[in-house]
């Protein structure tokens, strides 16, 4: 950053005299470049830069040490939110008002002190405006200030802890996401198309386990192969260092539009630093904890204080949400996000609330280890026995381990899902389809007979059997069936062009139609002079 002479240069001589008035400096020179000159060596007195810092009202001193923890430089829009915007005044008008005896604001009181002073520097996401401290002031004030520097190792606290009404109803921590994993897995590899959480199909690709929605058979067998812990622990690292994984664009109540990139891996190690804040094991405030990072990081995912360039609606009604004032829909509903949908989801903290179904109000994360929680331990053990029923219908308990319940659902139809079990049904379409997947019933009566908790019903063995040996030995279907009045109606209908769209006579009156050919039939039976009533389309 400038040092204080070029931080100095390009104001006139009427604001170098305010500049040494408020520091108690005779200004000699009548000069401006040597006026500068003078006013910048007169500035690095550490005697009279104590004595100035001593002499600033509160929120000034604040703001001096706000820059000094941030290195001495705040992105410009952020500081002059928090600490006031500084007037734009020509000679003129500054000399009429004296703008100096009266500041609207702690930015024009540093301002007028030369304590900070604005500039354009170079940063990742390019050039960005900045309030700074110049370099050979920051460095007096750190020797001369050290209580306006970072002291302490570890950042207090942000928010408070939680009150009893806050953390009234527990809703624990769980891995029910390996659950849902195994169940997508499955169903991708079966080739089925059922409901995905964007959010998990974006992670089981950072985790190698899809390649463009295909299931990786090595790296699956792995995964569902590693215990619940290691399994977990392998979604979580694979979320926690990404650079694609944009938690922004994955909340539910908002819209993002546009090419805009937001910096996602930056912001998600600015949360996780503010969580490093909150006391390990202790229920804490997620409204307080909102709250303190929007009155001391509001900017933690914006570069340079930027509210205006990244286009985002509100998902209910379509309104865009920009500048600060759609702060806490957007920055503050990402910390809520953060933690009470992804963190959570990944089993890293219990959350709590008023009452079942209320918002979330508090959060809890266990040390050192969310595993060892007691609702976490509780689903840690996979030692779940299928229960099989003679006429095909199996249930799987969460507790199954995942590598037989991935096999079990190649083999089977599935039926909805309940809380805590999983069911499924073995019918000849599922036998079929696995079968085109390489499996046979040896193999699903291998599986069955390791895993079955009373052991495979005899019919059920045998029902297998002999469909493997013999295939589909009935079939139930639903036909269209064509009643005359009287048996040479129908055999005259059997002897005109409407012949080829009968099919299996089922009595002297009454035989089906295929499927699709009614109204050619009935066609058929009006140019042989008879009309037919046709009651299939009746509800």
């Amino acid at each position: 950053m400038p040092d204080i002479y070029h931080s100095l240069l390009g104001h006139d001589l009427g604001h170098l005299r305010i500049v040494a008035e408020l520091w108690g400096i005779e200004l000699r020179s009548k000069e401006l470049p040597v006026a500068t000159k003078e006013l910048a060596a007169a500035l690095l007195d550490p005697a009279g830069l104590t004595d100035l810092i001593a002499s600033l009202p509160s929120p000034a001193r604040e703001a001096v040490g706000a820059l000094t923890e941030s290195n001495g430089r705040i992105p410009y829009a952020t500081f002059i939110r928090r600490f006031g915007d500084i007037r734009e005044m020509g000679p003129g008008r500054r000399d009429r008002e004296r703008p100096h005896l009266q500041p609207s604001s702690t930015s024009e009181v540093l301002y007028y002190r030369a304590l900070i002073a604005e500039a354009f520097f170079d940063t990742d996401q390019g050039p960005q405006e900045f309030a700074y401290i110049p370099d050979d002031l920051l460095a007096l004030i750190q020797s001369t200030r050290p209580g306006l520097r970072t002291a302490s190792k570890k950042d207090p606290a942000l928010g408070r802890a939680a009150t009893a009404g806050e953390k009234a109803h527990l809703i624990p921590a769980t891995d029910r996401i390996l659950d849902d994993a195994t169940t997508l897995l499955a169903a991708l590899r079966l080739g089925l198309e059922i409901p995905a959480d964007p959010k998990l199909l974006a992670l089981l690709h950072l985790a190698g386990l899809l390649k463009k929605n295909i299931p990786q058979t090595e790296a699956v067998r792995k995964f569902l192969g590693a215990s619940r812990p290691e399994a977990l622990n392998m979604l979580g690292a694979a979320w926690q260092e990404s650079e694609t994984f944009n938690e922004l664009r994955f909340m539910p109540a908002i819209i993002c539009e546009g090419e805009w990139k937001n910096p996602a891996r930056e912001t998600r190690n600015a949360l996780f630093g503010f969580l490093a804040t909150v006391p390990a094991n202790t229920w804490w405030s997620l409204n307080a904890l909102v709250s303190a990072i929007k009155q001391t990081k509001p900017d933690f995912q914006r570069p340079a204080g930027d509210y205006d360039s990244w286009f985002i609606r509100r998902a209910a009604d379509g309104s865009y949400l920009r500048g600060f004032a759609a702060w806490d829909e957007v920055d503050g509903a990402l910390i809520r996000f953060f933690i009470a949908d992804i963190l959570h989801w990944l089993g890293r903290v219990e959350l709590a609330s008023p009452a079942e179904g209320k918002e979330v109000t508090a959060f809890r994360m266990p040390a050192p280890d969310p595993r060892l929680s007691a609702s976490y331990s509780k689903s840690n053990t996979e030692s779940g026995r299928l229960k099989i029923s003679s006429n095909g219908k199996i249930a799987a308990p969460r507790s199954t381990p995942r590598p037989v319940r991935y096999q079990l659902a190649r083999f089977c139809e599935w039926d909805e899902e309940q809380a805590e079990e999983y069911k499924y049904r073995i019918t000849p379409h599922s036998l079929k389809r696995a079968g085109g997947h390489g499996l046979n019933v040896a193999h699903l009566l291998t599986l069955l007979a390791k895993n079955s908790e009373a052991g495979i019903p005899p019919a059920l063995v045998k029902a297998l059997q002999r469909w493997e040996a013999n295939g589909t030995e009935a079939r139930a279907e639903t036909q269209i069936v064509l009643k005359v009045g009287r048996p040479e109606v129908l055999a005259e209908l059997r002897k005109s062009k409407a012949a080829r769209f009968l099919g299996e006579p089922l009595g002297p009156t009454t035989i089906t139609v295929r499927r699709g050919a009614i109204q050619k039939v009935m066609e058929a039976m009006t140019e042989l002079g008879f009309l037919a009533e046709d009651l299939t389309e009746e509800k």
